[in-house]
């Protein structure tokens, strides 16, 4: 509940300067702040003019493949992605990433539960893997459009009654991204998948794929 909530939060926060005032009366951050919410907190790739937000739930789930209980390394994934970030110039990003900390440790970490690929996922995470090669310098929408044509490829998770599919071109189906969520991260819900790449690294994210197809994590579990 508390992941969701804040993520509403920081959704509705980034939408504000989108908005027309009749929906900018009707968004909750502007009776919040009394009218006055802050600017939406961004970090910027390089070559990336538009930049992203960071959601609690990305935090989390950084927190939770780096088993990181000190704020100093998702800093460290936050800078690499974005130089320039300093808890200093993102004041409310550094609160969210100390609350993302403390929540893995009491809740989330006590929780998580890996389990094995079968041989479909298998196939696909090796294509994933495949995929990210050389992916090291892409965005985060790039490494998401990438995802997408990996699952798209699987007839297991072909969605052909999303919008926009088509016969030649089916969409995805969220057990694709669930499976990854699964099977890597050991949580049944995550973020953006190509945005968690981006910031905690293709290399790391094709490390974590190995050690999920030789079993590291449910062995770790059970030993």
């Amino acid at each position: 509940v508390i992941p969701r909530a804040v993520d509403d939060y920081l959704n509705f926060l980034d939408a504000y300067p989108r908005q027309d005032w009749k929906n900018r009366l009707g968004n909750p951050v502007w009776h919040i702040h009394a009218g006055d919410p802050p600017q939406a907190e961004t970090l910027a790739h390089e070559g990336d003019a538009k930049g992203v937000s960071v959601s609690f739930s990305m935090l989390l789930n950084l927190a939770a493949v780096a088993n990181a209980e000190d704020p100093a390394v998702l800093w460290g994934f936050l800078r690499r992605y974005a130089r320039s970030a300093t808890p200093e110039n993102h004041p409310r990003l550094d609160k969210l990433v100390g609350y993302a900390v403390a929540y893995f440790r009491d809740f989330v970490k006590p929780a998580k539960t890996y389990r094995a690929a079968d041989v479909v996922e298998r196939e696909v995470l090796q294509k994933i893997d495949e995929t990210l090669r050389g992916m090291d310098a892409a965005s985060a929408e790039e490494i998401q459009s990438a995802l997408y044509d990996v699952g798209r490829a699987a007839p297991r998770y072909q969605d052909f009654a999303a919008k926009g599919a088509t016969p030649e071109r089916p969409g995805v189906s969220n057990d694709f991204f669930n499976m990854l969520y699964e099977v890597l991260l050991g949580e049944k819900k995550g973020p953006r998948f190509g945005s968690f790449i981006a910031l905690y690294g293709v290399a790391e994210t094709r490390k974590l794929i190995e050690d999920a197809l030789n079993g590291a994590f449910v062995a770790r579990e059970t030993a």
